[in-house]
């Protein structure tokens, strides 16, 4: 199981930042690629970031590159998704998600994914 938990309010305002942490509680992270996904009113669930169990990517979505930044702490048995700047449109539901990987590589591919957290609520407004 992953379990996504937001570090600050949840309703931010524009320019502001909010940290995401996604932790495993069944099994350890070591292992697999992470990706972190977002689903807008609306719209389609898309990929944000993803990074590999060691040092392959990480991967971007061109609309968050240079805001957001991926990372893990594996002592710790947790990867973060830290947001800055963040914009309206950034408002939605974030979700992590795990991949059993033997290659050190990054997964673009939604279908990928074998782990989705529950997901948390972003809005940012004024």
């Amino acid at each position: 199981q992953l379990k996504v938990v937001e570090s600050g309010s949840h309703l931010v305002q524009p320019g502001g930042s909010l940290r995401l942490s996604c932790a495993a509680s069944a099994f350890s992270l070591d292992d697999y690629a992470i990706g972190w996904y977002r689903q807008r009113p609306g719209k389609e669930r898309e990929g944000v970031s993803c990074i590999s169990r060691r040092t392959d990517g990480p991967y971007y979505q061109k609309s968050v590159k240079g805001r957001f930044t991926i990372s893990r702490d594996n002592a710790k048995n947790t990867v973060y998704l830290r947001m800055d700047s963040l914009k309206p449109e950034d408002t939605a539901v974030y979700y992590c998600a795990a991949v059993l990987s033997v290659l050190d590589r990054v997964y673009r591919i939604r279908d990928s994914y074998s782990y989705w957290g529950q997901g948390t609520q972003v809005s940012v407004s004024s």
